[in-house]
């Protein structure tokens, strides 16, 4: 699904090519490994130096951060505070012209970061997977309660954002570096709703969106719990709305003003 229409393949500002932010929490045993296997996917597509892993620890306390001392740049945040609070901080230190999350648990396949790169090189500002593409492929189905709450949360959001995007939760998303300055210096969602606040900003700053069908391995490593989590998400969007009616997420001219350079 697009939504409005790809600007000129214009430079983004950065030093490294990629930015690969990893939020993790509690991921001492496996966030090694995972590092290991974001280098060894994306190596094929990347000169070496053209890549940056950044490996957020979202206040763990059981050594995620020192497990993640493989990758570039290690943030770690004193107490947990949430997904959306542990990718916002990577986003901002990162320093790549592209800049994508995904998650720890690799439910996502990490060479499918070269499309979202190849994608927001090509001019792109914002580029999202979208698990219910027609063109997604799941290789370990998802079960019935986990599949229904992602539908009813995804019918949800499309209250807040007005209109439809076909899936907003997925956690593999990429930036232009300029375009994640500007979006994530403005948000303030620290839980699981931030996807939607930042689609929400993206529409008010008039940005061009792709989504892309993805490759989802339900490996059973995730830490989301269904019941407990959607019910933070949905508190999160009624506060969304909340402060879109105050006008807390109106445009700012100065970051419109850089976008458009």
């Amino acid at each position: 699904m697009i939504r409005r229409s790809p600007g000129p393949g214009r430079t983004a500002p950065g030093d490294k090519r990629l930015s690969v932010v990893i939020p993790a929490f509690r991921e001492a045993e496996r966030i090694a490994e995972t590092v290991t296997q974001v280098r060894a996917e994306l190596a094929p597509a990347l000169d070496p130096g053209d890549l940056e892993v950044v490996v957020v620890d979202d206040g763990s306390g059981d050594g995620t951060a020192e497990a993640a001392a493989s990758a570039d740049l290690v943030v770690a945040l004193a107490h947990n505070r949430g997904k959306g609070a542990a990718v916002r901080s990577g986003m901002l230190a990162a320093s790549g012209r592209s800049r994508v999350f995904t998650d720890a648990d690799l439910s996502y396949a990490p060479a499918q970061i070269v499309r979202v790169l190849e994608e927001l090189e090509a001019g792109w500002d914002l580029v999202v997977g979208n698990r219910y593409h027609h063109q997604t492929n799941t290789t370990v189905p998802t079960s019935t309660v986990r599949n229904i709450g992602g539908r009813l949360i995804n019918a949800a959001t499309r209250v807040v954002l007005r209109h439809r995007f076909d899936d907003t939760q997925c956690g593999l998303k990429g930036f232009r570096s300029d375009v994640a300055e500007v979006l994530f210096s403005q948000s303030m969602v620290d839980g699981f709703a931030f996807d939607v606040e930042l689609l929400m900003l993206a529409d008010r700053y008039d940005l061009s969106v792709l989504e892309v069908p993805v490759e989802l391995e339900n490996s059973g490593r995730s830490t989301v719990r269904v019941a407990r989590d959607a019910s933070r998400l949905l508190l999160d969007l009624a506060r969304i709305r909340v402060d879109m009616g105050r006008g807390r997420y109106e445009a700012d001219p100065v970051a419109l003003e850089r976008l458009e350079r």
